[in-house]
């Protein structure tokens, strides 16, 4: 692994689980992209990074503003592009669909940089797109790089969640990328379930207070408070065995009387059409449409996939144990971030933001598996 600075760079970075974890993975984050003023402020603020490190806004503009060398022997170059058409019925090619812009310009930034590696994240839907995808890029970059794609799920590498999500991988050393993909699977992993991940926080009571969206107490949380944690085995791990003595983002939602009392009476692994909430369902009448609007979790499994909705419900992600959707702390934990990653802006755009995030520890054994495959 000589010769090699491990730098990266992020591209549509958002709150920053991707950079984290290949931080954890000891890459170094020398500069990182993200259009969301919110999600660029949470990612900054937890890096310290100067304003010559960050680039917030499209990153069309970023392609236009690139000169030659910029970033000469850059290691890797992460991103997510949005790609909207990419279903079955859509024949249009990727490239060429004016609604994946975003993909397009990756691909530009790649071939301007030429890092030696590259990873590509997207939706599990992606895979449909897999062989035209694998030709984009190979056409593009050319036939130095090799490049493989892989579904990957993140309950696989220590992350309590069921999380598929779609990767791409090229490099241009001679390493099969393949490789990469088998050498991170084979990485020993810890089996965390739901109870895991969130039963040393702090218990909180329904919040049933309407417009007060700044309220904080006791009983229905706080953006940031002194908290000593019990050391957990899950606490150590998501914490590199660092001991965090504050609590951040742990601050329960609104929600109405009727919600509260489905929350109270789902039994764990209940949903919308349990018996026991038969008669204060409010869409009884479309039960086939509506099954998972509510769900409670269950504390000895993994959790569902943590997403963006949360920032407009938690229904469908009721604590086990508690009359009340999950905390943002909680969502975080899940997604593998440390107790000390602070997410900023109003408390609903922290769902957003940890929702669009990629797990932390999922990250980092891609980091791992790349510096393994070197050797």
């Amino acid at each position: 692994m000589d010769g090699f600075n491990f730098s990266m760079i992020d591209l549509f970075a958002g709150a920053g689980g991707l950079s984290l974890g290949m931080e954890q993975a000891g890459f170094d984050v020398i500069f990182a992209n993200e259009i969301d003023a919110t999600s660029a402020y949470t990612y900054i603020k937890n890096r310290q990074l100067s304003k010559d490190r960050f680039f917030e806004g499209d990153i069309s503009v970023l392609n236009k503003e690139l000169s030659e060398n910029e970033f000469e022997n850059c290691f890797l170059v992460c991103g997510g592009p949005p790609c909207q058409g990419f279903s079955e019925a859509n024949r249009q090619r990727l490239i060429d669909d004016p609604r994946n812009h975003l993909y397009k310009e990756f691909l530009f930034f790649l071939k301007s940089v030429r890092p030696y590696f590259f990873i590509m994240e997207n939706v599990k839907g992606m895979v449909k797109k897999s062989p035209e995808i694998l030709e984009n890029f190979q056409t593009v970059l050319g036939t130095e790089y090799n490049i493989a794609a892989r579904i990957l799920n993140a309950k696989d590498f220590s992350v309590p969640q069921n999380r598929e999500r779609f990767f791409v991988i090229g490099n241009r050393l001679g390493i099969d990328s393949s490789r990469v993909f088998e050498t991170a699977q084979q990485l020993p992993q810890r089996r965390f379930v739901l109870h895991d991940a969130i039963s040393d926080l702090p218990e909180l009571k329904p919040n049933r207070n309407r417009n007060r969206p700044d309220l904080e107490n006791e009983e229905i949380g706080f953006r940031e408070r002194e908290y000593h944690y019990p050391l957990t085995e899950f606490n150590k791990f998501i914490n590199s065995n660092r001991v965090v003595d504050r609590l951040y983002n742990h601050r329960n939602r609104y929600n109405n009387d009727r919600d509260i009392e489905i929350f109270t009476r789902l039994p764990q692994g209940g949903n919308s059409l349990d018996p026991s909430i038969e008669d204060i369902m409010p869409y009884s009448s479309r039960n086939h449409m509506f099954k998972d609007k509510y769900f409670k979790l269950v504390n000895n499994e993994i959790c569902k996939t943590i997403t963006s909705h949360m920032k407009f419900d938690c229904n469908m992600y009721i604590h086990p144990t508690q009359s009340r959707g999950l905390s943002p702390r909680e969502a975080a934990r899940i997604q593998t971030f440390p107790d000390d990653y602070v997410f900023y802006g109003a408390s609903n755009n922290w769902y957003k933001q940890i929702g669009n995030a990629v797990p932390v520890k999922l990250a980092e054994s891609l980091g791992r598996a790349i510096k393994l495959c070197l050797k």
